[in-house]
């Protein structure tokens, strides 16, 4: 079966222009998830910008998250949170504090270990590799690791991927990043991975 999409937002957008942007690129391809990624964004920049794209992206049917922030996405209306920073401790937190009707997933995972030791806490998904930028080498092994083993869905997140490579990990969820928003035209980026994941489907 094919993945859904996860759709990673760039690390540092153009605050007045993103908005918009991803508003085309939402009209394309069905997208399971959206999460907002903070990047180098201080806390009110990173606030402002999530409120925009949580209404975006919900209004496109996707879910979307918030990285590291529970109570940012309980005060405007995320889908949930994405923790990469604070292990078990945070997780365990947001858990507490998003369960059940919020989404926790997690990411960060650097090891097997790791992935077992966060997978066990209720979370929603374990995502394996980078949010953007370089591409992990063991990414896509530790995510058909888990995806075979495991029913907590994996996302397997490769910011060099390419449509017409698919992707082989069995992951629940393909993360893109990069090789959508560094295209001259994300719009047609995107509409090329979902074109080639339903060809698969």
């Amino acid at each position: 079966m094919a993945p859904q999409l996860y759709l990673i937002t760039p690390a540092d957008p153009d605050l007045a222009q993103f908005p918009r942007q991803l508003m085309s690129v939402l009209t394309g391809p069905e997208i399971a998830a959206l999460l907002v990624r903070r990047g180098s964004l201080d806390d009110a920049a990173y606030a402002e910008l999530a409120e925009r794209l949580v209404q975006i992206g919900q209004a496109a049917g996707a879910a979307v998250l918030v990285e590291d922030d529970v109570a940012l996405a309980r005060s405007i209306g995320a889908d949930g949170v994405h923790v990469t920073t604070g292990g078990t401790k945070a997780i365990r937190a947001a858990v507490s504090a998003l369960k059940p009707d919020g989404i926790v997933g997690v990411g960060n995972v650097r090891t097997r270990h790791d992935a077992m030791s966060f997978g066990e806490l209720d979370v929603d998904y374990v995502m394996f590799g980078p949010l953007g930028g370089p591409v992990d080498p063991q990414a896509a092994e530790l995510a058909q690791w888990w995806a075979e083993t495991f029913e907590v869905p994996a996302v397997h997140s490769n910011p060099a991927a390419a449509p017409d490579a698919g992707d082989e990990t069995g992951a629940e969820f393909l993360a893109l990043s990069d090789c959508v928003w560094t295209k001259a035209d994300p719009v047609a980026s995107l509409a090329a991975f979902a074109k080639a994941e339903k060809a698969k489907a």
